[in-house]
């Protein structure tokens, strides 16, 4: 477990060099530690060491980790996809980062309680495999979701996985633009949440506020991470 704080100080080291790289900030970018398939035990050590913020990927895994025995200082942020039937379980986040269709989104309304903020996916590339709004359909669909009475603080994409971090700065740099161009209809959206562990820095260097590392910080999961690059 000591592992971990060594290299939660190594990401945040690259996250300050990417940041002096842009001229930016390096607190204006939030670090989500994505936790999915680890311990309690080794989200108490990213804890010890001072990370405060830290994500999951599916509801029910969310639920979980409110339910334990984790310190309440803990902020949450869904990344993953959610289904229909588990949109109560998302409920707990303080972020969902993963909001993809608009049919999630009514589901989401249904349930009749207050929500959390929200960040629209965008499936780049159009992958099949992937889930997110169509690019083109943005537009549209922000107005939808205001409509709904959501409150969407930006948007979230997963662009091809690369085989070097330089092959996701055109992905990044579309997220960008998509985002400038609907801030002019809607202010609200600041926030830009892309980049992982194989491209995080691009990513900030490209204007992410909110960066999701793994692997980085917590070291492979068995059986998932041996073979890289892994996401």
């Amino acid at each position: 477990m000591a592992m971990i704080a060594e290299r939660l100080a190594e990401v945040r080291r690259r996250i300050a060099e990417a940041a002096a790289r842009a001229g930016r900030n390096p607190e204006a970018i939030t670090l989500v530690a994505v936790s999915k398939g680890m311990s309690d035990d080794a989200v108490l050590a990213a804890h010890r060491a001072g990370q405060r913020v830290f994500g999951e990927n599916r509801p029910e895994a969310l639920a979980r980790r409110l339910a334990g025995p984790l310190p309440d200082d803990l902020e949450w942020h869904l990344v993953g996809h959610v289904q229909r039937r588990k949109a109560k379980l998302a409920l707990g986040a303080a972020m969902i980062e993963s909001l993809d269709r608009l049919r999630l989104a009514e589901t989401f309304v249904r349930l009749g309680v207050p929500l959390p903020p929200m960040l629209v996916e965008v499936n780049l590339a159009r992958e099949p495999q992937k889930h997110g709004f169509d690019p083109d359909d943005l537009d549209e669909a922000l107005d939808r979701l205001v409509d709904l009475g959501l409150s969407i603080r930006g948007l979230m994409a997963i662009p091809p996985r690369p085989r070097r971090p330089e092959d996701s700065r055109p992905w990044f740099a579309m997220l960008a633009d998509l985002a400038e161009r609907l801030r002019s209809a809607h202010p609200e959206l600041t926030e830009l949440s892309m980049g992982m562990t194989d491209d995080f820095e691009i990513a900030i260097e490209e204007g992410a506020t909110i960066v999701r590392v793994g692997r980085a910080i917590f070291g492979p999961r068995p059986g998932v991470d041996e073979a890289p690059p892994a996401r």
